[in-house]
């Protein structure tokens, strides 16, 4: 079995984890912890964060004190006169926080919201990239 099959074997064999925010909330309703990954690539970190059921006027990103921070705001409208008969998911809010270390160039990150889908792109600093030096 490779490195590979057991690690995903591995992820695969996690309990599933409770995803309600516990933290403090001054806006009424239910906060969950969206699902998450994150991948690093050459020049950049890339967040990909699944926030079902947002639109792009409710998404709120701030950095602060090397903090990132996402809240995503469900509408709750469509929601109001259903009488479910039977759920399997929660309706709530989103959020999610960070550290952003300083190879990130702050200045430059970017967001991206499709089909609940919310792509961050946290650009490496220029002088945290890798250099080629050659030998003369």
């Amino acid at each position: 079995m490779s490195k590979e099959t057991k690690e995903i074997t591995k992820a695969e064999n996690k309990k599933p984890e409770k995803t309600e925010y516990a933290g403090e909330r001054t806006v009424s309703g239910k906060y969950y912890i969206p699902k998450t990954d994150i991948a690093e690539t050459e020049k950049s970190l890339v967040v990909t964060m699944d926030v079902p059921g947002v639109r792009k006027k409710n998404v709120n990103i701030t950095l602060e004190n090397n903090n990132l921070e996402v809240d995503a705001k469900i509408d709750h409208t469509p929601y109001e006169n259903l009488n479910p008969v039977y759920t399997e998911y929660n309706v709530g809010h989103y959020t999610r926080r960070f550290t952003v270390s300083n190879i990130i160039d702050t200045a430059r990150i970017d967001a991206n919201l499709s089909d609940g889908v919310l792509i961050l792109t946290l650009p490496k600093a220029e002088k945290s990239l890798p250099k080629k030096i050659e030998i003369k």
